[in-house]
């Protein structure tokens, strides 16, 4: 499923425009990555939450040259874990 196929099912399901509809959706995702950068968790009771964490630095090897390593830096990566009410439905 792409944001094509969610726009039109959300347009479907609200009597809403599909543009109306797309932009509903893309404020959700600007307000959702917003909130991550700025280091909030967001919780949607329910379906799950996003949330930032920290991975550390690592060493790894190149897959071209088995050899050498190369070092990975330390970064931060969004996560999602599905609620409870969401794992459930999904059984």
């Amino acid at each position: 499923m792409n944001k094509n196929v969610i726009v039109y099912e959300v347009a479907e399901k609200t009597g809403m425009s599909k543009k109306d509809t797309a932009k509903v959706i893309d404020a959700f995702i600007d307000s959702i990555t917003a909130a991550l950068k700025a280091g909030d968790k967001v919780q949607l009771v329910g379906f799950g939450c996003f949330e930032v964490r920290e991975r550390a630095a690592r060493e790894g090897r190149n897959p071209q040259k088995p050899d050498e390593k190369i070092a990975i830096p330390a970064t931060k990566v969004p996560v999602f874990k599905a609620g409870k009410v969401l794992r459930e439905e999904i059984k």
